[in-house]
């Protein structure tokens, strides 16, 4: 019998002819051969509060008593030797103040340090967490565990886990953008789809003036690269239901389409012309400017408006970032560059009436040490760290959690990364005993087998 589909020759002679045909063909094979899209929005489990996520993770350890945790105490006890200044260890070592006065911020008076006036101003809308704690005193498996809740092997990205459970808001852009002007420590593991299907990798996008590499439209015109594609997506869609269904053969048709439509749609995103003068300068920015992380920012903003789901923004890389082993004062260059922009980015979504549901997220992968390391630094300290949330049924105003006098340790209501996250996924409407995966003969999750909600974070 003679088949009712061309071959690949008479294919061929259709494009370069430009046959009229090709439209109805391509439009009979996609009629044929049409599937469900996995990244159609999903509905939450329970009613949530927040429908998008803006993680913003500072790179390389933040010292908590110097920025969100204040400790008159380690004033005190400047220089005087103690067994709790050396990470994890007991080894006797100097105690060091913090480098910056705290001030009340806010009506609700929460105490931040003169690192971040501007983000001390917006308290009101922080819910504050001062005891949280992590497994590891490493950058690698810390950055890992913050992020995929495994802290010695690869697994999903939280990233990846939400686009996974809830899909996206806008099929013309990726579900998960990150925004990173270098490598982070661990890689681009943290925004990994690991054995997640394809679709839920992070698409990493690079301040400058190219974000997305190889955006811009090769083909003229565009109406010919439509045909190509479709007639590519077409016979790909046949080929993976003839064989089963194979989530990197489907994840590379899904991106197709996606790339498409990124011509127009991305590139509207990120022409920042159309933001007003008083807009840049509510994020510290000059008009033009990229440098800097008021560019991420106010993208962040305009891609959550957009439909994105869940952006992440990586401030520092592996090799310039908050690791102050030698010198505390080089917290001050690392505060300045973000804190005007995330006060920024909290305001301007507040004007938007966008922050009701839209989660921003700050944390670092481990606080620092209360004694030295080295003449006038801090260690890696995994025992205790401070993290915030803000909109998106967080509970603005609070500071929950405590460490000790010294902030070596938590003092009470402990807040493990796993409970984080179990939170994070709370406020999206999401089960994290129940947002599970089969995976190599067993059920995986983003908080593994621990965590629980942090009911006194919710608004």
């Amino acid at each position: 019998m003679k088949s009712r589909f061309p071959n690949r020759r008479q294919v061929l002679r259709s494009l370069v002819g430009s046959s009229l045909l090709l439209p109805g063909l391509v439009s009979h094979l996609l009629a044929e051969t049409s599937a469900d899209d996995p990244l159609s929005p999903k509905p939450p489990l329970f009613p949530a509060k927040a429908q998008r996520v803006i993680f913003i993770f500072s790179n390389g350890g933040v010292s908590h008593m110097d920025t969100f945790d204040p400790k008159p105490a380690l004033f005190a006890a400047d220089g005087k030797m103690t067994g709790v200044g050396g990470g994890l260890s007991n080894q006797q070592r100097r105690l060091l103040k913090p480098g910056w006065a705290f001030k009340p911020g806010g009506t609700c008076g929460t105490e931040v340090s003169d690192l971040f006036p501007h983000l001390r101003a917006c308290m009101d809308d922080v819910c504050l967490i001062r005891s949280m704690k992590g497994n590891d005193n490493e950058h690698y498996q810390a950055t890992l565990g913050i992020h995929t809740g495994s802290f010695f092997f690869s697994r999903p990205g939280i990233g990846s886990w939400i686009s996974y459970g809830l899909g996206t808001l806008n099929q013309n852009l990726p579900s998960f953008v990150a925004i990173s002007a270098g490598s982070p420590y661990a890689g681009t593991q943290i925004f990994n789809n690991d054995f997640l299907p394809a679709y839920h990798q992070g698409v990493r996008v690079i301040p400058g003036k190219e974000p997305i590499a190889n955006l811009d439209r090769r083909t003229n015109p565009s109406s010919v690269q439509e045909l190509e594609l479709g007639l590519a997506e077409a016979l790909n869609r046949r080929h993976l239901n003839a064989r089963g269904h194979d989530s990197e053969l489907a994840a590379r048709i899904r991106t197709f389409e996606t790339a498409f439509h990124m011509q127009t749609d991305a590139r509207e995103v990120f022409d920042l012309s159309r933001e007003s003068d008083a807009t840049h300068a509510l994020y510290g920015m000059k008009r033009g400017q990229t440098d800097g992380f008021g560019w991420p920012c106010l993208v962040a903003r305009r891609l959550v408006e957009r439909g994105v789901r869940f952006v992440e923004l990586v401030d520092g890389t592996s090799s310039h970032n908050w690791d102050q082993h030698g010198d505390m004062a080089e917290h001050a260059q690392h505060a300045k560059n973000i804190d005007q922009p995330i006060a920024g980015l909290l305001q301007d979504l507040r004007q938007r009436g966008m922050l009701e549901d839209t989660l921003v997220v700050w944390t670092t992968e481990f606080g620092r040490t209360p004694g030295v390391d080295g003449e006038k630094g801090r260690g890696h300290h995994s025992a205790c760290f401070s993290s915030w949330l803000a909109g998106g049924g967080a509970k603005g105003g609070i500071a929950f959690g405590s460490t000790d006098e010294l902030g070596a340790t938590v003092a009470e209501n402990q807040v493990h990364v796993h409970d984080f996250h179990a939170t994070i996924l709370h406020l999206l409407g999401m089960d994290h005993e129940r947002l599970t995966f089969r995976h190599g003969g067993r059920d995986y999750r983003l908080t593994d087998v621990h965590g629980h909600v942090v009911q006194a974070l919710l608004a």
